[in-house]
């Protein structure tokens, strides 16, 4: 459920104009709760605490949601150059670069994505508590989305555990990868010989990794990716344990010799716009490095023919 009609901000105020048939109901409180929650479709949790706070008001023939107030950030500000790749009042979509965290892990000194959005919303003057959905590794790049207020936050996890939103892929590995590999679909659990690796286990999480052959090269393919789930390393230990590990990813059996990070990117995110419905599709261009590195592997490949 989404909302289709016209709708307006003003402040912390979301502003909409039900019609007549709400506004001079004679039960009007209670038709508007129920065309918020089933017209409308404003989550029940956001409901609940809207009516409890008298965040949902009339004013003529206009109704009022308290949508917009203001909140900590929850953590500090650090101002650097950021691609911003989709924002309005609901959402904001960044441009992760390859090397950074999403969030601080507790490293001194440390510059991570949150702490740039939050530089971000500081300097466009918005007190908006910073918080992504969905996460990267560390040193793969690509889009991350982040919710600007509850409504959103609530949609966004519902659509992510209900596994309604897209993300596209695209790898350097090694090896020549066939048509034949359109499916990845086997369990990940943790890897008791190594803290930070993922290896198949019989016993872990289901994880479905889709694949499709663009280009195949001297030793190594391009390919696109789509997650069907989002396990830890998914995309790393299944391709590493057919015998194709990312090239850069020394952790799960890649060479560094043409790149040193894994050549793993976010190309493309698509989701439902959480108050709107409207599908968005944000494509995130590949970085120098990935650029530079198909360039490498097609010159090899040209001199070998």
């Amino acid at each position: 459920m989404s909302y289709q009609g016209s709708w307006s901000r003003l402040g912390e105020w979301l502003v909409l104009i039900p019609g007549k048939t709400i506004r001079d109901s004679d039960n009007r409180e209670t038709e508007t709760l129920a065309w918020l929650l089933n017209a409308v479709g404003m989550p029940e949790k956001l409901l609940r605490r809207l009516k409890h706070e008298k965040g949902i008001q009339w004013n003529g023939d206009k109704l009022r949601l308290a949508l917009f107030p203001s909140r900590p950030r929850g953590i500090g500000s650090i101002w650097q150059e950021i691609d911003v790749l989709y924002e309005d009042d609901f959402c904001l979509v960044i441009h992760k670069p390859a090397g950074m965290t999403i969030h601080p892990d507790g490293r001194e000194g440390e510059v991570t994505l949150d702490h740039i959005v939050a530089a971000h919303y500081e300097g466009m003057g918005e007190e908006v508590a910073v918080r992504h959905i969905h996460r990267l590794d560390q040193h793969t790049s690509g889009p991350v989305l982040y919710a600007k207020n509850e409504w959103a936050q609530l949609k966004l996890d519902e659509d992510m555990r209900g596994k309604q939103m897209e993300r596209k892929y695209i790898a350097f590995v090694e090896g020549t990868v066939t048509s034949n590999l359109s499916v990845i679909d086997l369990p990940i659990g943790k890897d008791r010989h190594h803290a930070q690796r993922r290896r198949i286990s019989p016993t872990g999480q289901s994880a479905r990794t889709r694949v499709r052959v663009e280009e195949v090269y001297r030793g190594a393919s391009l390919i696109h990716l789509e997650l069907d789930t989002g396990r830890t390393h998914q995309i790393r230990v299944h391709l590493s344990h057919l015998g194709y590990p990312l090239l850069g990813d020394t952790l799960y059996g890649g060479s560094d010799a043409l790149i040193h990070r894994q050549a793993l990117h976010g190309a493309k995110l698509c989701f439902s716009h959480p108050f709107t419905g409207e599908f968005i599709e944000i494509e995130d261009p590949w970085p120098e490095d990935l650029l530079d590195l198909r360039i490498k592997l097609q010159a090899v490949t040209k001199e070998t023919h």
